[in-house]
């Protein structure tokens, strides 16, 4: 695929990233701290969100593989979940003083169905472009490096503006405006120059012969687990990091540029990840990945008030490792597609990636429902200015940091002998488009 293709096609993962990091990091914290609801409250109101989310991913996935217009099913399916995600994310990041519970619930429910669909047809329209092994990865590492960049602008711009009240145009809600018309506009981009992929179905399924299909392809099912769970790792610290900073470095000050830290390095990482894919294979490199991220966050315990220059350490090396956790997992994800297309004769990723967005809102979603009545219990306050007893900081500590680790040793023994390599990818290739070239 050529670069300026290349390009075009990540452009929209800057607005969807620059949306997906205040929502799973942010909005619990702004919620919670600046609009003053209480910790279990959001901590509920998200998870209901997430369950309303479940029961629409795989009917909006198996919508996307059944919509066949004339200028393409991912292009238009995307194009049109633009306008609502837009709007949704402008409600939610940029709420009245006011907001309750319900009110989160309201447009949390909003936002996470326009994204789903917006980003299933997205993800199934890159896995679909190419279907080399290789080619893979550097499609989804070009897709993540730019979510990075997106990353990035949704905590620099928020910390640097502000989120100290919910009046006004503060930080947050600059971001709500800046992720709304980038969606329009990147995505609109893409749409208009990224071609619609060779579809290679022969054959047209029930939703239920489907479902039979997908429960029997163990490659897929057995990539899911590790995902599942290496999502809820990464999760857990993801919703706690904003307290750890404030709270056990004491240095709420920091909480911004450490997160920008992390993400910053991440960005170098995506390639970097790419490139010791294409040597050992992507599900090796991974599983390394993972064991250098877990090293690393053992030393996380050591630290305390004021030791930030240690903790940058670590936001930097975990970033470069984030680089990885990104980009290989998903380029994977497209191979174990090909396994479903082989042996059912219908290529159905938007259904596949349904799944995978399924798994990785769940993971998110206990994350956050689990964590914050979980810190409540402990009495952990969240206020910047709380002093909060020893019992419940080494309560958060333990939560940050065990928990994940052991959460993604169980991910590696999954994936360290995963069957589905570059020689096995190559034979399920060349069946699919012999059998579509014969049709």
């Amino acid at each position: 695929m050529r670069l300026p293709l290349l390009l075009l096609y990540a452009l929209p993962a800057i607005p969807l990233a620059a949306l997906t990091l205040p929502l799973y990091i942010i909005v619990p914290t702004f919620y919670a701290e600046t609009l003053g609801l209480s910790l279990a409250a959001v901590g509920a109101a998200l998870l209901v969100v997430r369950i309303l989310d479940a029961i629409s991913d795989p009917v909006i996935g198996w919508l996307a593989d059944r919509f066949r217009p004339r200028l393409g099913r991912r292009r238009v399916f995307f194009a049109g979940s633009l306008p609502i995600s837009a709007l949704a994310a402008f409600m939610l990041f940029w709420p009245p003083t006011d907001a309750t519970a319900l009110y989160l619930v309201a447009w949390g429910t909003v936002l996470s169905i326009g994204f789903t669909a917006c980003l299933l047809s997205y993800q199934a329209w890159g896995a679909e472009l190419a279907g080399g092994y290789a080619e893979r990865a550097r499609i989804a590492g070009f897709r993540e490096g730019f979510t990075l960049v997106g990353t990035l602008i949704a905590i620099a711009l928020p910390f640097a503006i502000g989120m100290d009240t919910a009046e006004g145009f503060h930080g947050l809600a600059v971001l709500g405006v800046a992720v709304a018309v980038g969606l329009v506009v990147f995505g609109g981009l893409a749409a208009w120059g990224v071609p619609e992929p060779t579809e290679y179905s022969v054959s047209k399924l029930s939703l239920g012969t489907g479902l039979r299909h997908m429960s029997a392809n163990r490659p897929f099912l057995r990539l899911i687990a590790a995902y599942f769970i290496n999502g809820l790792a990464n999760g857990i610290p993801a919703t706690l990091f904003l307290y750890f900073v404030s709270q056990v470095l004491a240095s709420p000050d920091m909480r911004g540029p450490m997160l920008f830290l992390y993400f910053l390095a991440g960005l170098a990482g995506v390639p970097f990840g790419v490139w010791v894919s294409a040597r050992i294979g992507k599900h090796r490199a991974w599983c390394l990945a993972m064991i250098a991220n877990c090293t690393v966050f053992a030393l996380v315990p050591l630290l305390g008030a004021g030791d930030v220059a240690y903790f940058a350490g670590v936001c930097v090396a975990t970033g470069v490792c984030l680089g990885f956790d990104l980009a290989l997992p998903s380029a994977i994800q497209a191979d174990v597609i090909d396994v479903d297309t082989e042996a059912s004769g219908e290529q159905r990723s938007g259904l596949y990636f349904a799944a995978w967005s399924l798994a990785t809102k769940l993971s998110l979603a206990l994350g956050v429902g689990i964590v914050f009545p979980l810190l409540a219990w402990f009495d952990f306050d969240p206020a910047p200015t709380a002093e909060n007893s020893a019992g419940a900081l080494s309560a958060l500590v333990a939560i940050y940091v065990w928990v994940p680790i052991a959460l993604k040793f169980a991910a590696i023994a999954m994936m360290w002998n995963f069957p589905l390599d570059q020689d096995m990818q190559a034979g399920l290739r060349t069946r699919i488009e012999t059998r579509r070239a014969a049709a």
